[in-house]
Formats: structure tokens, C-alpha cells, sequence
């Protein structure tokens, strides 16, 4: 990833689930590949812990979206996602 690749790259934050999750994924290919130098090696974990993070926290977000509308509609609705757990 050289500089100028890490700045047109947009920004975690801006993208989408599907988004972050597809660079993930090409980001871990690229690192499997093990032909980069370590400085390169380096800048795409650094990203893929960035992007990493940005899938958990929309994952989290859609959950507690999910439960709320459970609990709002019927609270046994809530057990078809999450196997009964509640908190």
C-alpha cells in the first residue's frame, strides 16, 4: 500500500458494511499472499484492524436494531434471532 493508494482509499468510517467487509477480505488475501515488504505489511493489517472493527460495530448496530424491534413488536420474536438470549 504506498501512500499514494492509502490516500484514495476512503475513510473506514465512510463505508458501508459491504463495503468494509469486501476490503477485508482483500485485504487478508493480500496479506496471505506474503510478498510485501514489511512497511507494506504493516499499513494493510493496520487497515485491516480498522475495517475489522467498522464490520463489528455494524454488526452490533444491526443487533441491537434487531432486538429493539423485537422487543417493540412482540419480546418472543426475540428468541427467532438470538436463541433466547436476552441481556
Amino acid at each position: 500500500m504506498s501512500d499514494d493508494s492509502k490516500s484514495a482509499a476512503p475513510a473506514v468510517e465512510e463505508l458501508s458494511f459491504e463495503q468494509a467487509f469486501n476490503e477485508l477480505e482483500g485485504t487478508v488475501r493480500r496479506l496471505e499472499e506474503a510478498d510485501l515488504t514489511l512497511d507494506q505489511a504493516i499499513a494493510f493489517y493496520e487497515r485491516g484492524m480498522r475495517l475489522a472493527q467498522r464490520c463489528s460495530n455494524a454488526l452490533d448496530a444491526a443487533e441491537l436494531q434487531v432486538k429493539q424491534v423485537a422487543e417493540v413488536n412482540d419480546q418472543q420474536q426475540l428468541g427467532m434471532f438470538f436463541n433466547n438470549e436476552r441481556e
